[in-house]
């Protein structure tokens, strides 16, 4: 569910999908830093539930600082523009305040997946756009566009699975990992190549935000965002069934024209089988934290 390969180079409004210019300048967001230390991690099982290994070890020919660094510059960009088309929602929007409620839910949960999330300075917005879109940068910056809330009609448990997912490609860094790969391909670096300092490294990590919004992830990050995020979810409270239900509706929208991302990714029915053989090893987490 990597909709970061949908966040192409026009954003569009409810008013008429203008399109967005490609530029943006900073506006600052809703601040969850300090939600993850609140929480003291309270109540967290120390060990997951879903299995997905260890992450790729190629992703630290990017440095994480400035991976980080790159998403928050252009994600304080496209917040700024999103507000000069009068496309981002108000503090008091509902769809907003539930989707910073459940972000209060999950982010708690993160620390394990990546420990320097602990010190990520976490934000969630929400742009008016018709498109099927919602996304997770480095960093812990959040979006989301109305067109994926209101056309599928999403309950609170199905956008905590979206936002789940988003959050778990953040966590896992598979932009980083991706983009390492890239480079490594076009630069023929080679892992020994960090036995000499940042040298091209520190250019390339330069221009890694303006890739960041055109990124396609593979088809194993997705299964492994899916099933981290199920966990972050579950964590959170929020029901794991709402996995499944999502992907139907999600699998619904693509027969009708609807995303295109489905088609480098993995298939629905495989995609939710795998949600289902998942679901049982998160329930109690699920039930626990209702209770």
């Amino acid at each position: 569910m990597c909709w970061l390969c949908d966040a192409k180079s026009t954003l569009s409004t409810d008013h008429g999908d203008e399109p967005l210019p490609q530029r943006w300048s900073q506006r600052r967001g809703f601040l969850l830093a300090g939600a993850t230390a609140a929480a003291g991690l309270n109540g967290k099982s120390a060990l997951a539930q879903v299995d997905v290994g260890k992450s790729s070890a190629i992703r630290t020919l990017v440095p994480a600082e400035q991976l980080e660094g790159a998403a928050r510059q252009q994600y304080a960009q496209m917040i700024e523009q999103a507000r000069a088309k009068r496309a981002l929602a108000p503090d008091g929007h509902p769809q907003l305040q539930a989707l910073r409620s459940i972000a209060r839910r999950l982010i708690p949960h993160a620390t394990p997946w990546n420990p320097r999330s602990r010190d990520w300075q976490w934000e969630v917005n929400l742009i008016g756009s018709s498109q099927l879109n919602a996304f997770c940068m480095p960093g812990g910056k959040i979006v989301f566009f109305t067109g994926i809330l209101d056309k599928l009609k999403l309950g609170d448990d199905e956008a905590a699975m979206i936002m789940g997912h988003e959050m778990a490609h953040a966590l896992r860094e598979h932009a980083r990992e991706r983009l390492a790969k890239t480079q490594a391909t076009s630069l023929g670096l080679s892992l020994g190549a960090r036995l000499l300092g940042l040298g091209e490294l520190g250019d390339v990590a330069a221009d890694l935000g303006t890739q960041l919004l055109s990124l396609k992830f593979s088809r194993d990050d997705e299964t492994e965002a899916d099933l981290v995020g199920l966990e972050l979810a579950a964590r959170g409270a929020y029901d794991p069934q709402a996995s499944v239900s999502l992907w139907r509706k999600m699998l619904a929208a693509n027969g009708s024209g609807g995303p295109a991302f489905l088609s480098t990714h993995p298939s629905g029915p495989n995609r939710i089988e795998e949600l289902q053989h998942n679901i049982p090893k998160v329930q109690t987490l699920y039930e626990r934290a209702r209770g």
